[in-house]
């Protein structure tokens, strides 16, 4: 049997430790079970119950106190501590409470750094492999951003680094759709084009940055690899997608062996009535998780 695991990433702001936390009551609503680690040392409060938190092995307030840093550089330094062997024992100590087909949500550090060109993140994911899980790298960006092109084509920029720099199953959140008035522009966004996304910014930018604009737009759709499912945690459909989707890049549940009918009735459920609603809940949408 196999553990499973989502790495919960992103900016600062976007929604990670409620994506956490939905995703947590969701599965518990339905009857199964999810657990969270937070791995940011520089967390403050979240709703959801902790499995464990590495703040008990480092906090960036305690490297701002001791090391006199700034909390950017304490944060990189407290995962960097993370990453060495004091930290990696400590993480695999965490790692060994985990038995098969057990389900972990990872709520990462919001520092976009981890995700470009500093290879903490990859070490991590080193070791959750070492330890048997199945990952998929979930990249939340803020659906508000859909309102302003330099800030949606920032996150898309972003979103495709952490694709790359990681090369793991990934899905790219649009979060906070339930704030969103129009929703046609949610829709709009979801499968961004650069070349529209740069024609928009041309639109408010000195003519001098079209050039950098345009280069931008190809590099997006040169490499076409960044869609976004939309998340409203105020729509159980809309959660239960998302989740579907993870599920189906971690392989979740195809290791379960298929039950005879004579167990689900002793479940106490209809096999017939049970996969028709599996049919009605899956129709009409589109999985298209970008790998």
């Amino acid at each position: 049997m196999t553990k499973y695991a989502q790495l919960v990433m992103g900016t600062a702001g976007t929604g990670k430790s409620t994506y956490c936390r939905v995703i947590q009551e969701h599965c518990s609503a339905a009857g199964r079970s999810a657990r969270v680690g937070n791995l940011d040392p520089a967390a403050e409060n979240f709703g959801y119950q902790v499995a464990f938190d590495v703040r008990e092995l480092v906090s960036a307030d305690d490297v701002m106190e001791e090391l006199q840093l700034g909390p950017n550089g304490a944060l990189i330094y407290a995962m960097e501590f993370l990453a060495s062997t004091e930290g990696s024992n400590w993480f695999d100590s965490q790692l060994d409470m985990f038995g098969d087909d057990d389900y972990l949500l990872l709520d990462c550090p919001g520092q976009v750094e981890l995700y470009t060109h500093v290879p903490i993140m990859q070490r991590i994911v080193q070791r959750l492999k070492a330890q048997g899980f199945n990952i998929c790298g979930v990249y939340c960006v803020d659906a508000l951003f859909i309102s302003d092109a330099s800030k949606l084509i920032s996150g898309n920029l972003a979103a495709l680094s952490a694709m790359l720099h990681l090369e793991l199953p990934h899905l790219n959140v649009l979060t906070k759709c339930d704030l969103v008035e129009d929703k046609a522009l949610i829709d709009r966004f979801c499968t961004p084009s650069g070349t529209e996304l740069a024609s928009e910014l041309n639109k408010h930018m000195p003519l001098k940055f079209r050039a950098l604009n345009e280069k931008l737009a190809k590099l997006l759709d040169d490499y076409d690899m960044v869609s976004f499912l939309p998340l409203d945690i105020s729509d159980e459909e809309s959660i239960e997608m998302v989740l579907l989707q993870a599920d189906h890049a971690i392989q979740y549940g195809e290791e379960a062996e298929p039950k005879e009918p004579q167990d689900e009735q002793e479940d106490g459920s209809n096999f017939g009535e049970g996969v028709g609603a599996d049919r009605q809940s899956a129709g009409g949408h589109s999985f298209s998780f970008d790998s």
